[in-house]
């Protein structure tokens, strides 16, 4: 089975692969809009984009199922991505329910937030008794090169967002990846400086950027690629990996991994969240990112 093909009746637990434990519901992740997207970004994880997206949006009362849910598992923060999550018709209402239960993030490429849309953030965060954090992705802090890999366009209406969510109190993290750095040696620090140094430029006096690896999936996926062994892993503590403590509520079901949702093998459950209360396998050439780099999609 090809990584878009149908998913299948849940999977068995995949032999010989090495495992992560699950340890507690920490972190819930919502793929509200699936691989919908209104960017077709060269080096998504999850090939999102604007036509037929592969992973399906979810419907608002299945995104609110999962929070009441993770709520009694005692979830400490909730994340809401996609695809782009602005497209869908009722973000703001479901952030507005998920507020009411843990402190919660929206990812977002930054393209769709006007004023509008900025003020409705403000009103939702001021009347929440959690926080709500705002990521928006930008790549590059030179218009030109970011707009190779997202799209034209994407750069301006990026660091708009960024703008309009600060003047508001929100301040945004600003979320990069190392595709345009990675072979030229100046990942890192060195990308981080760079963005710092150019929110500042740009008025934003506390500056919030979250630097992220290239991933080997999605459209970075190659055929074949290197797969983690319980060799590999002899010594490491396998509670540090992310998906000890996360779950991802996406089409089809409950998955082990928010890089990893829609995928097959990290299905863990067709139905409630503490179904997939059990190990994760560590199947995917993504998983050796995770383990190599100490990273994680969460804001911390």
């Amino acid at each position: 089975m090809t990584e878009r093909g149908a998913l299948p009746v849940l999977e068995p637990r995949l032999h010989g692969v090495p495992e992560a434990p699950f340890l507690r519901l920490s972190s819930l992740w919502i793929q509200i809009t699936g691989t919908w997207c209104n960017l077709a970004c060269t080096h998504c994880i999850n090939a999102s984009g604007p036509k037929d997206p592969w992973l399906k949006p979810l419907d608002a009362e299945t995104a609110r199922r999962a929070i009441r849910e993770a709520e009694t598992l005692g979830v400490k923060d909730i994340y809401v991505t996609g695809g782009e999550p602005f497209l869908h018709k009722d973000l703001l209402s479901l952030l507005a329910f998920s507020l009411q239960v843990a402190p919660t993030t929206v990812l977002t490429n930054g393209t769709m937030i006007d004023d509008r849309v900025a003020d409705a953030l403000a009103a939702l965060a001021a009347e929440a008794p959690y926080s709500l954090e705002i990521r928006v992705s930008l790549d590059e802090v030179e218009r030109e090169a970011n707009d190779r890999v997202r799209g034209a366009g994407a750069w301006a209406k990026a660091v708009r967002a960024v703008r309009l969510l600060d003047a508001r109190g929100l301040l945004p993290i600003v979320t990069a990846t190392e595709i345009l750095f990675e072979r030229s040696g100046t990942g890192g620090n060195g990308i981080y400086q760079r963005f710092r140094d150019f929110l500042a430029s740009v008025g934003i006096e506390k500056a919030r950027v979250k630097i992220m690896p290239v991933l080997p999936v999605g459209r970075m996926a190659r055929p074949g690629g290197q797969r983690l062994t319980d060799e590999a892993l002899e010594g490491f503590d396998r509670a540090l990996l992310q998906c000890s403590e996360t779950r991802v509520v996406a089409d089809g079901g409950v998955y082990a991994c928010p890089i990893l949702a829609g995928l097959p093998g990290a299905r863990l459950s067709t139905g409630r969240l503490d179904e997939s209360f059990r190990p994760a396998p560590l199947y995917h050439s993504a998983c050796v990112t995770c383990h190599a780099t100490g990273m994680s999609c969460r804001n911390y």
